[in-house]
C-alpha cells in the first residue's frame, strides 16, 4: 500500500461497499479490531489525519490529542454527542455527520414503536404463537392512537417527519419542547418539558443526545405525562433517566414505552426486558439497507470533498 496515502482511523465499520471504497483511496487503522487499542493509537496517531466514527464511538480529547495531524472527523451519523466536539473546535478539525439520510426511516420506527406499544403488538404475536387466544379467546382491548394529543421533544428534522406521521393517522400534535422557538411550525413551543408532558398522553424523544439533554426525561416528566400516558425514545438512551423510568413502568405510573436506545447499549436492564408494558428495539431506528448505504456513502464522500479540498457536504458547526 503506498505510503502517500492519508492515514485514516476507523473506530466502527462502514457498510462492505464504502469500506471497500476507503480501503483503496485510504490506509486505514482499524482501531475496533485491534486487541490493545492504546497500543495501536500510540503507533498510528502521529500519522492519522482523519477519523471514521458512528454516532455511538467517538474520539475524545485524550484520542484527539493523540492525532496531532487530524484534520477531520466523519461520523456515521446524525448525533455527534460521541464526539469532543470542543476539543475538535480548538484545534480547527471538522467534524461531519449524515443528516436527512435517515429522517425517514427513523420517523418510521418512532410511528412504529408507538403503535406496537399501544396496541401491545408484542403481546398480541404472543397471543398467537403461544396458543392463548385458543385457550383463552380474545385478547384484552388495548388503545387506539386517534384523537390523543402527542408532544415531540427536538423538533428537527426528525421531528417534524414524525409530527407528519403522527397526524397522518389522526393524532394531535400539541406542542414541542426544545431549545429554541422554530418559526413557521404550526405547533406550539413549551419552554417547560413538564408543562408539554402534562398537557398531552403521548411524549415522543427526538432531540439530540449529550450534556445538555442528559436525563431531561425524568421522575417530575413522567409523571407528569401519567398512567394513560406513552413514551417512545429514538434519540439517544442518555436523554432519559433509565431508573426512573423502569420504576414508572414498574408501577404503572405511565401506561407503555416503545424504546429504540438505552442508557448503556447493548446492555439493557433485565428489569426493563421483563415488563410486558414496553416494547424494545436494538437501536435500529435507521437500519434499513437503503438507509445505511446512503449514510456510509456521506461518509465517503465528506472524506473525499476534504481531502480534494472542497467545501464538505454535511457539516457539523462548532459547538
Amino acid at each position: 500500500m503506498s505510503s502517500d496515502k492519508p492515514e485514516v482511523l476507523v473506530l466502527w465499520p462502514n457498510r462492505p461497499k464504502q469500506m471497500a471504497i476507503l480501503e483503496e483511496r485510504y490506509r486505514l487503522h482499524h482501531l475496533y479490531k485491534a486487541p490493545d487499542k492504546a497500543a495501536m493509537l500510540a503507533e498510528v496517531g502521529p500519522r492519522v489525519r482523519a477519523i471514521v466514527a458512528s454516532g455511538e464511538v467517538g474520539p475524545d480529547r485524550a484520542m484527539i490529542a493523540a492525532c496531532p495531524k487530524l484534520e477531520i472527523v466523519a461520523c456515521y451519523g446524525v448525533g455527534v454527542d460521541a464526539i469532543d466536539r470542543v476539543a475538535c473546535a480548538e484545534r480547527g478539525i471538522a467534524v461531519t455527520n449524515t443528516p436527512d439520510v435517515l429522517t425517514e426511516d427513523v420517523a418510521d420506527t418512532a410511528l412504529m414503536l408507538l403503535l406496537m406499544a399501544m396496541r401491545e403488538a408484542v403481546r398480541a404475536d404472543d397471543w398467537v404463537r403461544s396458543g392463548r387466544w385458543e385457550r383463552e379467546g380474545p385478547m384484552p382491548v388495548t388503545t387506539s392512537p386517534r384523537g390523543r394529543a402527542v408532544g415531540i421533544l427536538g423538533l428537527g428534522r426528525i421531528g417534524k417527519a414524525i409530527a407528519r406521521r403522527l397526524e397522518a393517522i389522526g393524532m394531535v400534535v400539541a406542542g414541542y419542547h426544545g431549545r429554541t422557538v422554530q418559526p413557521g411550525v404550526p405547533y406550539r413551543h413549551y419552554p417547560d418539558l413538564v408543562a408539554l408532558a402534562r398537557d398531552v398522553e403521548v411524549l415522543v424523544l427526538s432531540c439530540p443526545g449529550g450534556a445538555a439533554t442528559r436525563g431531561i426525561v425524568n421522575t417530575a416528566v413522567l409523571d407528569a405525562l401519567g398512567p394513560e400516558g406513552f413514551l417512545v425514545n429514538v434519540a439517544r438512551g442518555s436523554v432519559v433517566d433509565e431508573p426512573a423510568l423502569i420504576e414508572a413502568l414498574e408501577q404503572k405510573r405511565i401506561k407503555g414505552a416503545g424504546l429504540d436506545v438505552f442508557a448503556d447499549e447493548p446492555r439493557v436492564p433485565e428489569r426493563l426486558r421483563a415488563l410486558d408494558n414496553v416494547v424494545l428495539s436494538p437501536h435500529a431506528a435507521s437500519a434499513t439497507f437503503e438507509t445505511r448505504d446512503k449514510m456510509a456513502q456521506l461518509v465517503v464522500d465528506n472524506l473525499a470533498a476534504h481531502f480534494a479540498g472542497r467545501p464538505l457536504l454535511t457539516p457539523v458547526p462548532p459547538p
